[in-house]
């Protein structure tokens, strides 16, 4: 049992992660704690089902409970939150950076939250959806450990995701411009980088991976106005444990969040799950105070 309660801990932190690198690339470029990037995986889910509803008739693939339609779903959910990021972007926080009061963006994506939660209760509904009514079925991948197929595509498709973000970030002149806007704005901007583009990718990447994230979660579990909600405090937990401002400590807050939430059923009550989540954050904390591969400052 501990070994399958392990198994559906990775299942999770990996959507954990996905969240929690846009929350660190936010807090790394722009300095500020973006309680809006729930909602930006709880769009993603929604833009993909339209695509699934529009396309439901998709056969499927091979032991996958999804067909065609639901890939087809995750770039449409990819392409349209990273607008929406933009959007919003464009729309409130660059005006409020210009004050440089960073309470104020804070608050801004406190507001920004609730109304893209209740936008989402106004058009799709308050009752969870789902993907497809198809029943996944789980087959013993390791001794003591099923998995569904559907979840063995959530794991891979984050590793894959991670892999091409590494490549991105050390092989590519942008990556490159990004982690130097990362480590001092204003000295990259003397030299000659675009800062305002640097700001525009973030948003872009981050807001689709957010959206992976969220039709990956959907997709194991279910789609709801309140998942974003839901989330939004493992992946900062995870971003912060992980060390906030890394990128590869995202990931790997995620993968730690995700497995001790998993964890703590076998244990105690499901409804600490959280706790259990944020009391082994604290624990972490108190010994490595800047998150497990956090830097020194």
């Amino acid at each position: 049992m501990i070994a399958q309660y392990l198994a559906d801990g990775i299942v999770l932190g990996a959507t954990l992660a996905l969240g929690a690198i846009g929350l660190t690339l936010t807090y790394n470029i722009l300095r500020f704690a973006n309680f809006a990037h729930g909602e930006f995986l709880t769009f993603g889910a929604y833009f993909a089902l339209l695509f699934v509803g529009a396309f439901s008739g998709g056969a499927t693939l091979g032991p996958f409970t999804f067909g065609w339609s639901f890939l087809g779903g995750l770039l449409l959910a990819l392409v349209l939150t990273a607008v929406l990021a933009l959007v919003l972007d464009w729309a409130l926080y660059r005006p409020l950076r210009k004050s440089d009061v960073a309470v104020a963006l804070v608050i801004a994506s406190f507001g920004a939250s609730l109304m893209l939660r209740n936008v989402v209760v106004f058009v799709w509904g308050s009752q969870p959806e789902y993907y497809t009514r198809s029943i996944a079925i789980a087959q013993e991948v390791l001794p003591g450990v099923r998995l569904s197929a559907n979840e063995i595509f959530v794991v891979v498709l984050t590793a894959v995701l991670m892999v091409a973000l590494h490549l991105f970030l050390t092989r590519t002149r942008l990556g490159q411009q990004m982690r130097a806007v990362s480590d001092n704005p204003a000295l990259a901007q003397v030299t000659g980088i675009d800062v305002r583009r640097i700001i525009r990718w973030v948003w872009i990447i981050g807001g689709g991976l957010a959206a992976v994230g969220g039709a990956m979660f959907g997709l194991t579990v279910q789609i709801s106005p309140e998942m974003g909600f839901t989330l939004i405090l493992p992946m900062f937990a995870a971003a912060i444990l992980g060390g906030i401002g890394s990128i590869y400590g995202a990931v790997l807050g995620g993968l730690v969040i995700g497995v001790a939430q998993s964890l703590s059923v076998a244990f105690i009550d499901p409804g600490y799950k959280p706790a259990v989540a944020f009391a082994l954050m604290f624990l972490i904390l108190l010994i490595h105070p800047t998150g497990i591969l956090g830097e020194k400052t």
